[in-house]
């Protein structure tokens, strides 16, 4: 048996003890609720309210970087990745009919890597970082979120661990570099205003950046 073999049967064993042997029927409607984008709306608008306040004069840096990463993250995972690994999902996968809890549906044809996965870790990365940067707080909660949505994948029968952990790996990295033109951006009108008005300095940008 090759390599790829082998972690292709470790990621079927984990999915299957994930979605058939870990289910529990209240949380059916849990996991469910979980991978909706509408549930976490109050969430996004939380993050715009707390960049206004708190970042004031950069909040259009935040959001716009938020907003081109999300993007970025959803195009490049749906029509880049999975059209060219071309996985089926386990819901779609023949070998694997009449065994996969569907809980909402198989939705599109390929799995590899998981859009949820890239895209909200990438969005846990870049907030946990930016927000660290900016007021020093460590948002470990972020993390979490990011978890379960990725875990309630997998649950409902959408995806395989594999996915997710591919998912979840391109997604950080996009945030990290998302994090990282943050700060160039940041740094560049810093120094911009210093040498502009050296006496006065604009809110949210006493920053260093590390």
């Amino acid at each position: 048996m090759s390599l790829l073999q082998s972690l292709e049967k470790i990621d079927r064993s984990i999915f299957t003890l994930i979605n058939q042997d870990a289910h529990a029927a209240f949380l059916d409607p849990v996991m469910s609720l979980l991978r909706n984008p509408d549930t976490w709306i109050p969430l996004y608008v939380f993050m715009a309210f707390w960049s206004v306040i708190r970042l004031k004069k950069i909040t259009w840096l935040f959001v716009l970087c938020t907003l081109a990463m999300f993007a970025l993250s959803d195009s490049v995972t749906a029509f880049v990745f999975k059209p060219y690994f071309e996985r089926l999902r386990p819901c779609a996968e023949p070998s694997l009919a009449g065994l996969v809890r569907v809980l909402d549906g198989c939705g599109g044809k390929y799995s590899f890597p998981s859009n949820h996965a890239a895209n909200h870790f990438a969005l846990a990365t870049f907030w946990y970082s930016t927000i660290k940067k900016m007021t020093g707080k460590k948002w470990y909660w972020l993390w979490v979120w990011a978890f379960f949505i990725c875990y309630a994948q997998v649950y409902v029968g959408k995806h395989y661990p594999g996915d997710i952990l591919a998912g979840t790996v391109f997604g950080i990295c996009l945030g990290i570099l998302f994090y990282r033109l943050f700060c160039w951006v940041l740094e560049f009108i810093q120094r911009k205003q210093r040498q502009e008005s050296p006496a006065k300095s604009v809110d949210g940008l006493n920053t260093k950046v590390n």
